[in-house]
């Protein structure tokens, strides 16, 4: 078979590396992801070395041969870094100045002193979404446990009462809203618009996370009674901080590039314009790139000045933010390689042929293979990025408002059920003090109700956009 470029497969997904039918490829998928779980969970490899790995491995049972698949996934690879590593990089540096000016402590103790009995499990939603937002979801917890374990401790409340909401809007804010990497990739591979799949995010975000954390939390509280657990109270991030930024300046912000996003897609949508000056001037300033980056020009003095950090201090704080994402990156990338593997080996019109043959609704579709996947391999931004790939090509011809519901799908789908090969899992289980039983029964179900009331509201909204 003559080989060809990553380009031409690139801009022929219809043109596939092998000529396998679709029995061939469907043993090759289920081998391709069976080779990553069992590297993942039984043998513990990185992330990035199992995708990797995992790619060639699609690539050879689907008899593609062995240059092209390399092609295949390094370029994948490379188009998924340019495109979200720039955004995840920005995003860590915000996330970074958030916590270590004060800046989210600031935000926590305002609305804490305004809230108390019945309101703190909202207060704790309220926290945890809108810290979450540019934060990825370990640095989120780890921030907003010793705020959990204190409220708890401090105003005799139970545990999970008050940690489930917040879990809760850190999940959601991962799973749904951009710009967190699992959907901003999403939205790269289905090519969607960010802007609506943000302001749809958010109509599926809030009543989910209403039901999965206060609601919920009623009934986890009473499942599973502990108090908090002494020794897992650390120092707060901000307590080598003389002063911190105000609130508002905070709140602003953070909220900063939403708005931009937000402002982007109400304006394509209202003035439909390409050669209208303020829909240019919008298509500029609300893409992803200059809106974090405004975010992040403006939080180092909303954020950084304002706790008094001078030049050293905030070169040091932006440099320290991105040596952890080295990680989150590689396997973003290795995801986007594994994803267009499965593009140019011809699974995409597997999936079609079969979505036409057993008449499943394309956007349930999508949530059942994140689904499986999150379930075999633990990660929601591996499942989401794997997933993404397989439904590309269910993307074609949808509108500007389906493809956004598409992404959300599997953004609902990438959260459920989080087990024992999830990271996630172990992290709040040390944490909140429980045994594996209590966790399944708390955490566990709350990842699976934010999964199925997630689907549930996307699917709603697919009747109406």
């Amino acid at each position: 078979m003559t080989r060809l470029s990553v380009e031409t497969l690139a801009a022929d997904a219809t043109a596939p590396i092998t000529s396998a039918g679709n029995a061939q490829l469907g043993i090759a998928v289920l081998a391709g992801i069976a080779v990553i779980v069992l590297l993942i969970t039984r043998f513990k490899l990185h992330a990035f070395l199992a995708l990797t790995i995992g790619s060639l491995a699609l690539g050879a049972f689907a008899g593609a041969p062995l240059g092209a698949t390399v092609d295949s996934f390094t370029g994948g690879l490379g188009k998924t870094v340019a495109s979200v590593g720039v955004l995840i990089a920005l995003g860590a540096i915000l996330g970074r100045l958030l916590a270590d000016s004060g800046g989210a402590d600031q935000i926590v103790d305002t609305i804490l002193a305004r809230a108390g009995g019945r309101a703190m499990p909202w207060a704790m939603v309220l926290i945890a979404s809108v810290i979450g937002l540019p934060l990825f979801f370990e640095v989120g917890i780890v921030l907003l446990i010793p705020v959990v374990l204190l409220v708890a401790k401090r105003g005799n409340y139970s545990l999970m009462r008050i940690g489930i909401p917040a879990l809760a809007g850190l999940s959601v804010m991962h799973g749904l809203i951009p710009p967190h990497p699992g959907p901003l990739v999403a939205i790269d591979a289905l090519g969607a618009n960010l802007g609506v799949t943000l302001a749809l995010g958010v109509l599926v975000a809030v009543p989910t996370v209403v039901i999965a954390g206060p609601l919920f939390a009623r009934y986890a509280a009473r499942w599973v009674d502990i108090p908090a657990p002494e020794k897992m109270i650390p120092a707060r991030p901000s307590e080598d901080v003389e002063r911190r930024p105000g609130f508002g300046a905070t709140v602003a912000t953070v909220l900063l590039p939403v708005v931009l996003m937000l402002a982007k897609a109400l304006v394509d949508i209202v003035v439909d314009d390409p050669d209208n000056g303020v829909q240019k001037v919008t298509d500029v300033v609300g893409s992803p790139l200059i809106a974090l980056l405004a975010a992040v020009l403006v939080g180092l003095f909303t954020l950084g000045r304002a706790a008094g950090f001078g030049k050293d201090r905030l070169a040091s704080t932006v440099e320290k933010s991105l040596a952890p994402i080295a990680g989150v990156l590689m396997i973003v990338g290795a995801g986007g390689g594994f994803k267009q593997t499965l593009i140019d080996v011809g699974v995409g019109q597997m999936i079609l042929d079969l979505s036409r043959d057993w008449s499943v609704p394309a956007l349930l579709l999508a949530w059942l293979i994140a689904v499986a996947i999150r379930l075999a391999t633990g990660s929601a931004t591996v499942a989401t990025i794997s997933a993404a790939g397989l439904v590309a090509p269910l993307a074609e011809g949808m509108s500007t408002g389906q493809t956004a519901l598409l992404v959300l799908a599997v953004g609902a789908g990438s959260l459920f059920l989080s087990h024992v090969n999830d990271a996630g899992f172990w992290l709040v289980k040390e944490y909140f003090g429980m045994d594996v039983g209590q966790t399944l029964k708390t955490w566990s179900l709350m990842e699976t109700i934010i999964s199925v009331v997630g689907i549930g509201f996307v699917l709603l909204l697919s009747l109406v956009v």
